[in-house]
């Protein structure tokens, strides 16, 4: 395996696990999302192995099962990078549970970053397009009708490709909606306004009358595209800092 792991992925390195179920016998459909699981590299015990941190949901430990085979990504200094990967120990060391896994493919820079969620709490406001803007939904806002009112909503991750609200209402499914929000780029406080094909909706179980939206940009241009990715990449290493000084 190419000596790429130690050169890329360092202690304190945030890394994102998602499971690989290609042996079950009913797999997941295509548009369904795979459960996503956050830790953290505690050590890179050679090329092909390493410790993580168990991840935790809720403040409750996943125990992810020894065999398991993973996704994982690597957000390092360099950028975002990909290998599959399987659990073969855990145990706890005094107060920390860790997980051993080995590499079962090569690491490779992920090319597709703008699809990778960045948790937040962002204030967004939206409203479903008009009519006569659906026809111009690929085109840039100033096409769009303005002063029309807008709906507020909180923003809980958001990405290149698309973003997902909480808000005390509901969208139609594969509706196209407006969404206004501002991001802190170089600085600067930037706004915003994109439109979204909303993908799907769900009631959450714990807070009735409270729905998450899971929308897909259609008119984000590339510049725009490499902002919202710079954002979210300089928010990533804050974090990072901020655990490493802790």
């Amino acid at each position: 395996m190419p000596n790429l792991l130690s050169k890329y992925v360092v202690p304190g390195c945030r890394v994102d696990l998602q499971a690989i179920d290609r042996f079950k016998e009913n797999p997941r459909p295509v548009n369904e999302e795979r459960k996503s699981y956050q830790s953290q590299v505690i050590d890179v015990l050679s090329e092909d192995r390493i410790e993580i941190s168990m991840p935790m949901e809720k403040a409750k430990l996943i125990l992810l099962p020894v065999d398991g085979e993973y996704d994982l990504y690597f957000y390092s200094d360099n950028g975002l990078y990909q290998c599959y990967a399987r659990v073969v120990d855990r145990y706890k060391n005094n107060s920390m549970y860790v997980l051993v896994l080995d590499l079962i493919s090569n690491l490779r820079k992920h090319q597709r970053r703008e699809y990778y969620r960045f948790s937040c709490a962002l204030e967004m406001n939206s409203r479903a397009l008009e009519k006569e803007e659906v026809a111009m939904a690929g085109k840039r806002d100033e096409l769009l009708i303005p002063q029309l009112p807008l709906k507020s909503s909180v923003i809980v991750d958001i990405s290149g490709g698309g973003l997902r609200f909480v808000a005390n209402y509901a969208y139609e499914i594969q509706s196209l909606i407006l969404c206004k929000y501002h991001l802190m780029i170089n600085g600067e406080n930037k706004e915003y306004n994109l439109v979204g094909k909303v993908l799907s909706v769900r009631e959450l179980e714990n807070r009735k009358g409270v729905f998450e939206h899971r929308v897909q940009y259609v008119n984000v241009d590339a510049t725009e595209r490499e902002e919202i990715i710079k954002y979210i990449f300089d928010e990533e290493r804050k974090t990072l800092k901020n655990q490493k000084g802790d």
